[in-house]
């Protein structure tokens, strides 16, 4: 740990060097924008256009950064009526060069965008800016759209339900905004094409593919991997990072016994206890049948179709039925949506949409919740959000909260991290964590702790890790008389119009993760004067970034604004973080009595660093798993993104 500490010490001094050093620039980019001042827009556009043609005949960027944030600058202003903080330059400065550039939250991370976008889209290379979700793409390059018009700069925008047609003119766009899974798919499906090209020399490593055409006449519709300035760079590219992203190839056999075995073992697993039946191994998250569960397996009546099935097949689908019942919870993990099983993002709050789990999970969760069983299909094109964003030849990124990730970014993406100042110096009051010995101890203190916010006419935000803890919340305060809204992921359509106004005199919303990254919640009039927004985080998650993105929603740009974590002795984050015995142990001391010590907040961000860790070991066994896959491919002669091994 003394060597992370050094090390991690090194990176953040270096990072600040490098700001010594581009902050000599922002005077260069004032005057030069001093220069515009007084041209009209049409001069503007025309400086932008001649900025371009000396791009494309050799000058470097480098040399042209200056004029280009100029322009960006002042076309901004003129737009938008909002011209770049100095320390936004140094920010658009940082992600031209490479690097991670940690903004604090409410610091304009996507007006900041613009800079380094604009600069490289001069190439007339593709320029693409992924972000965690379409509503932040679409908002985004709408709202940042002006700026790049004015400049003569085309921005499409990639969404998850567009057509074909739309795709292709959001790709061939100057700048091009849309989610890492979108632009990743795309990349698989364009793969998958150009197999089919005519002289069977489509490049397997991705080139230039939106050269190539295949024999019907469809090309590709991605340009080369030039340059991706990532948004919340930390969540996609280190929470995401293990993410396959997978097109299927329809199977090639009859899956009804299947299907009728995944319904059997889930009208059975009631029948099973741990320990009498099975053993389950909390770290792993593994579950074993003993000799008493193997048998009971023998013995519990089953339907004709499951005649054929082999009796190790059903001990593998009865394991995975527990599993199931134990780990995946509904409101929490999924919902049931149409009729249909939608991933819950652990890291967003935010709806899955198209992601299944895979070696049968989703499945069984399917006949679990007595939904119709999606037929398992095998896998056409596969690619991880971690490879995909190695592609690029030039990757940047920026978020509020990367300096814990800082060594691993460098490390996988080797991209530099660089800590920009706030703008106005922070306001942000942290209250004492409270902790308690239940979680309905807990949640008392935290509707009393409302209801005074509320009587001064003070906004809070309320931050869940579930569906089901923000809607049991919700109901305990609309039983104490607080009206309020519920953000989560049963009410996306409202989303917008509850952001909107979560920051107004005496709006109590109660929120999942949705209200953590990219909500920016504004204060309404007189509320700076009662002390600001109250943030309340009712439980540590895996992560101590998206506890430090909910509390970032408060405090933003020199606003007052202030917070408190609430935490109990039954929290998932003991479980996960310490094991079953001792967070049973803590659970039990909590139940017995009604006075916790303040001080035992220190193990839940002891249980929470070790999570963390875990974490970090799975990425790097991933990250190792996957190079070698790729190179044992290569040396077959296979795509490692379309052929499977063995």
């Amino acid at each position: 740990m003394a060597i992370a500490t050094v090390l991690d010490t090194g990176l953040k001094m270096v990072g600040h060097l490098r700001l010594k050093q581009w902050n000599k620039v922002v005077p260069q980019i004032k005057s030069q924008q001093n220069g515009y001042v007084n041209i009209s827009d049409a001069q503007l556009r025309k400086e932008s256009l001649a900025l371009r043609y000396r791009a494309k005949s050799g000058d470097s960027l480098e040399k042209l950064l200056p004029e280009a944030f100029a322009l960006v600058r002042e076309a901004s202003k003129r737009a938008l009526g909002m011209q770049h903080y100095e320390v936004q330059l140094l920010g658009g400065i940082a992600m031209h060069n490479h690097s991670i550039a940690e903004m604090q939250t409410g610091e304009g991370k996507t007006l900041t965008a613009t800079l380094p976008m604009y600069l490289a889209s001069l190439t007339g290379r593709s320029v693409h800016l992924a972000t965690a979700n379409d509503y932040l793409a679409r908002r985004d390059a709408e709202w940042m759209g002006p700026i790049y018009r004015m400049l003569g700069v085309s921005v499409g925008v990639i969404e998850t339900q567009i057509p074909r047609a739309q795709r292709v003119r959001a790709y061939q766009s100057d700048v091009t905004y849309g989610t890492a899974k979108e632009f990743g798919f795309d990349f698989l499906r364009d793969r998958l094409l150009l197999r089919r090209t005519v002289d069977g020399t489509a490049d397997l490593l991705g080139g230039m593919l939106g050269q190539k055409q295949t024999v019907g006449g469809d090309k590709a519709i991605q340009r080369d991997p030039y340059f991706c300035l990532v948004d919340e760079a930390d969540s996609l590219l280190i929470d995401e990072a293990r993410t396959p992203l997978i097109i299927s190839a329809m199977p090639g056999e009859d899956y009804n016994t299947t299907i009728q075995t995944y319904h059997w073992a889930a009208e059975s697993v009631d029948r099973y206890e741990e320990d009498t039946h099975y053993e389950y191994e909390y770290q792993k998250k593994t579950v074993t049948l003993n000799a008493d569960g193997r048998r009971m397996v023998r013995e519990i009546a089953k339907p004709v179709e499951l005649a054929a099935v082999g009796m190790f097949d059903l001990y593998e689908h009865t394991e995975r039925a527990i599993k199931v019942a134990r780990e995946f919870l509904l409101d929490r993990h999924y919902v049931v949506r149409d009729g249909e099983i939608v991933i819950v993002d652990e890291f967003t709050g935010r709806l899955s949409e198209g992601r299944k789990w895979r070696a049968g999970i989703h499945q069984a969760i399917e006949a679990k919740e007595d939904v119709e069983i999606t037929v398992e299909t095998n896998q056409a094109a596969r690619i991880t959000v971690q490879d995909y964003f190695l592609r690029y030849e030039r990757l940047a990124g920026m978020t509020g909260t990367a300096a814990d990730s800082a060594r691993e970014l460098k490390k996988i993406y080797k991209v530099n991290f660089v800590a920009v100042p706030t703008n106005r110096p922070a306001q942000r009051k942290r209250f004492q964590t409270g902790v308690y010995g239940t979680a309905e101890a807990k949640f008392g203190a935290i509707v009393e702790e409302v209801l005074q916010c509320h009587d001064r006419g003070r906004p809070v935000l309320i931050g869940t890790r579930s569906i089901d803890k923000s809607e049991r919340l919700a109901e305990l305060l609309r039983g104490r008389g607080v009206d309020l809204k519920v953000l989560n992921a049963n009410n996306l359509t409202a989303e917008a119009e509850i952001v909107m106004v979560a920051g107004e005199k005496g709006k109590i919303t109660v929120a999942t993760n949705m209200a953590g990254r990219g909500t920016d919640i504004k204060l309404g009039e007189g509320v700076g004067q009662i002390d600001g927004l109250h943030v309340i985080c009712t439980e540590l998650h895996d992560s101590a970034r998206i506890d430090r993105q909910l509390i970032g929603r408060c405090g933003r740009q020199g606003d007052p604004g202030t917070f408190r974590q609430f935490l109990s002795l039954d929290d998932d984050i003991l479980l996960s973080g310490l094991g079953p015995r001792k967070s049973k142990s803590l659970k039990s001391r909590g139940a017995d009595s009604g006075n916790v010590p303040h001080r035992l907040a220190s193990l839940f961000h002891k249980a929470q660093a070790k999570v963390e860790r875990k974490y970090f070991r799975q990425r790097q066994a991933l990250m190792h798993h996957e190079r070698e896959r790729r190179k044992m491919q290569q040396q077959m002669g296979q795509d490692p993104y379309l052929d499977t091994p063995g």
